[in-house]
């Protein structure tokens, strides 16, 4: 990044050289009064060989952990049988605080493309136990692949029962986009409450990230699927981008707030150690492939972005723009020059029959001014047209196999095709989107969702007053997206159902409802 990191240089060192301190060799065999897996297992980035498996020793998760500033040991078994009797792979960690007792095992020597149980000790304790796959090979002809996605969990404004209920789908993956936690209290009719301010420091940031990750429901989905995860903004703050944040704080303070926000992310996510950060730098975007069926490309759409354009006067982040300049600037990036390449490099050596591009936000173009006249919500996609340009023309002209885009993000349900020339009504489709609706996050009025419908006409469905998770199919003839919606998102018991599916044909970018 470009900007100097002197401000933070002794704060962010100090988290560094804390998480990468060595163990004493004597690690303490604890025993607990209080359970010490409150927050659950997790599984994430399934490989042909094996996974990460993650879990947090926490007794007291609201209060920083209520664990001793020692390393304390844990062992992990994976079995091939959810009875345990047959255990196929052991072996022992330590969790210490310099992460707060988080413990990322990535385990290897698996057999590809099947199911596999864990859990955890520590002392005489037991976790829950989880269930994951290994992926299949790279060169295996896989007929079927089902996932969830889901974004955007306001932990006030609803309760988790989304995720109850996508614990008992027939998944083989599920991808989050974002929104995991708030770090702000905002909307109507709240359920329940974060009863803490904005998070600004580590541990506030970790007391925030148990206090979702305490939610039982949420952690029933952990822990019957593994997980691909990249964050939003709401992880750190609300419409950051890059080192800038809403406030137009400093931004070596801003940093500050940043690294301790993305050490508490890392700590509470099934992530490789590849991802582990380094102050206020962590590479969170990654490739998984699943076979010759389908490949995912994982974006990070917040960390290397060009400042939004044309803000607010005295205001970072987003705003609604019209005659905007410097929005058009070939120059302006979403995702970095570095991550760009990356993506480009690797949709075009993908031999895969699906690319799947998960990222945050609606990517396809939303004129939010019905009738003569033009205007532009800055802070996703449309406020780097150049960009968003630069990638659909690649995706055609390397012609890129079935690219499906998916994103969270604005609290609704969209499909739409993406074009290279979103005002051009002949211009050809490149790629079909899906953004799901939010967990719990409030949408916006429906009727000024639907006063843009003339103006976007290749946005085939929008509806933001539901609230739930998307499954897609894919296989290789078509891609089915069943659009799982709760009845009421304030009662924790509500009842979901299937409100549209729409299907996509292999070769044939672009969707039409079923």
């Amino acid at each position: 990044m470009p900007v100097s990191r002197r401000a933070f240089l002794v704060y962010a060192s100090g988290l560094t050289a804390a998480a990468l301190a060595p163990f004493p060799r004597a690690l303490a065999q604890r025993r607990f009064a209080d359970d010490p897996f409150t927050l659950g297992v997790a599984s994430g980035y399934p490989q042909p060989d094996g996974m990460v498996l993650w879990t947090r020793l926490a007794p007291r998760p609201l209060e920083g952990g209520g664990m001793p500033a020692n390393p304390v040991e844990v062992g992990w078994e994976v079995a091939a049988d959810e009875a345990f009797r047959s255990i196929v792979r052991h072996g022992k960690v330590a969790a210490g605080p310099a992460l707060a007792h988080s413990v990322h095992v990535e385990v290897s020597g698996l057999e590809p493309a099947r199911w596999y149980w864990y859990r955890f000790h520590a002392g005489k304790a037991v976790s829950p136990t989880g269930r994951t796959r290994t992926a299949p090979t790279l060169d295996a002809a896989a007929e079927r692949l089902r996932f969830a996605f889901a974004s955007c969990q306001q932990y006030e404004q609803g309760y988790y029962a989304a995720y109850r209920h996508m614990a008992a789908e027939d998944l083989d993956l599920v991808i989050h986009l974002g929104d995991y936690i708030y770090e702000s209290s905002w909307g109507y009719n709240h359920v329940r409450k974060h009863e803490a301010g904005e998070p600004i420091t580590l541990e506030e940031y970790r007391n925030r990230h148990a206090l979702y990750k305490s939610d039982t429901d949420l952690q029933s989905a952990h822990a019957a699927f593994p997980w691909l995860v990249t964050w939003d903004d709401h992880e750190v703050q609300n419409d950051y981008a890059n080192d800038r944040s809403q406030n137009l704080d400093p931004p070596g303070e801003f940093l500050m707030r940043r690294a301790a926000a993305y050490q508490a992310y890392y700590e509470h996510m099934p992530l490789p150690a590849w991802a582990r950060p380094h102050g206020p730098d962590m590479q969170l975007y990654a490739r998984a492939a699943f076979g010759q069926l389908a490949q995912f490309h994982v974006l990070d759409g917040r960390q290397y972005r060009s400042h939004q354009a044309c803000p607010r006067p005295g205001r970072g982040g987003s705003n609604i723009v019209e005659d905007c300049r410097e929005r058009l600037d070939p120059q302006r990036t979403l995702l970095g020059a570095r991550q760009e390449k990356w993506l480009f490099d690797g949709l075009a050596a993908s031999r895969a029959r699906w690319n799947v591009i998960a990222q945050q936000t609606l990517m396809a173009q939303a004129d939010r001014t019905p009738g003569a006249g033009q205007s532009f919500w800055n802070d996703g996609w449309d406020g780097y047209p150049a960009a968003r340009g630069r990638l659909l023309a690649h995706i055609a002209e390397k012609r890129i196999a079935n690219a499906v885009v998916i994103g969270g993000d604005v609290h609704m349900s969209v499909v739409a095709d993406l074009k290279i020339d979103f005002d051009d009504m002949e211009a050809p489709v490149v790629a079909t989107e899906f953004v799901g609706t939010s967990i719990s996050s409030q949408g916006r009025p429906r009727r000024e969702v639907e006063s843009w419908a003339a103006d976007n006409p290749h946005v085939k469905y929008a509806n933001p007053t539901r609230r739930g998770y998307t499954v897609m199919e894919l296989s290789t003839r078509r891609c089915l997206t069943h659009l799982r919606t709760l009845d009421d998102v304030k009662d924790p018991r509500s009842r979901i159902k299937t409100f549209a599916t729409f299907a996509t044909e292999d070769g044939r970018p672009g969707a039409h409802r079923v």
